[in-house]
C-alpha cells in the first residue's frame, strides 16, 4: 500500500520472516532510539533490545511485525501478537479500577499486543507513526489492542491519546532494568 501524500509504503512480516530481516530491525531500533540508547541505561542498549526481539519472535503464535518505509528507505517498524489464554503479558499489572480477573481472561482472540513501535528520528514528525500503527492494527480480529509507555514519554503519550488510546493501569514488566509503564488500551480496534 502507497500513501500519495508521502510516498510512504509498508511490508508485512512473520515472526520467521521478521528473524530474517534481524539487521534491518536492529538498524531501525539505533535509529529510533538515539537518545535513550546514549543515556546508557542498559534496558535501551541494543542487545537488550535485540535479546527482547528475539524472545518475542520465537513466540510463534500470530506475530506480526510491520516496516515502513519512505521512497525505499526504511523509516519505522511496528509489532505486536495476539494475547493467548494465560499470557504472562497482564502479571504484574494495577488497573485503575475495574476487576482485574475479567480485564486479563484472554481466549487468543480478544487483545493484540502492539509491543513496539518507532520511528527513526530523521522520519520523526513526518506523520509516519500513526499510518504505521494503523497499518500493523488493520483488519485485526482481535476485539482490543493493548500498549505499553513510560508516563514520563510525553510525545508518545499525546500522541497514543489523540489516536483512541486510554489508560487503564500501570505495570513493571518482568525484564532486567524495566521501567513502569502506563497500560493503554485501545477499543474497538476499527
Amino acid at each position: 500500500m502507497t500513501n500519495p501524500l508521502t510516498g510512504l509504503t509498508f511490508d508485512h512480516l512473520t515472526a520467521s520472516q521478521a528473524r530474517e530481516q534481524r539487521d534491518v530491525v536492529e538498524d531501525i531500533y539505533i535509529r529510533s532510539y538515539v537518545e535513550a540508547i546514549a543515556s546508557g541505561d542498559p534496558f535501551d542498549s541494543p542487545a537488550e533490545f535485540m535479546r527482547r526481539f528475539d524472545a518475542y519472535t520465537g513466540r510463534g503464535e500470530g506475530f506480526a511485525l510491520v516496516f515502513a518505509c519512505v521512497d525505499g528507505n526504511a523509516a519505522g517498524q511496528a509489532w505486536g501478537w495476539p494475547l493467548q489464554r494465560n499470557a504472562r503479558w497482564w502479571e504484574g499489572r494495577r488497573l485503575d479500577s475495574g476487576d482485574l480477573t475479567e480485564f486479563t481472561t484472554e481466549t487468543g482472540s480478544r487483545t493484540f499486543a502492539l509491543s513496539e513501535i518507532m520511528v527513526c528520528a530523521e522520519y520523526a514528525g513526518r506523520d509516519v507513526a500513526r499510518p504505521l500503527q494503523d497499518e500493523l492494527l488493520r483488519g485485526r480480529a482481535e476485539q482490543r489492542a493493548t500498549l505499553l509507555v513510560e508516563s514520563d514519554n510525553g510525545r508518545a503519550y499525546r500522541a497514543y491519546l489523540k489516536w483512541g488510546w486510554r489508560r487503564v493501569g500501570a505495570l513493571t514488566p518482568d525484564w532486567p532494568k524495566a521501567p513502569v509503564f502506563d497500560v493503554l488500551i485501545r477499543e474497538p480496534l476499527g
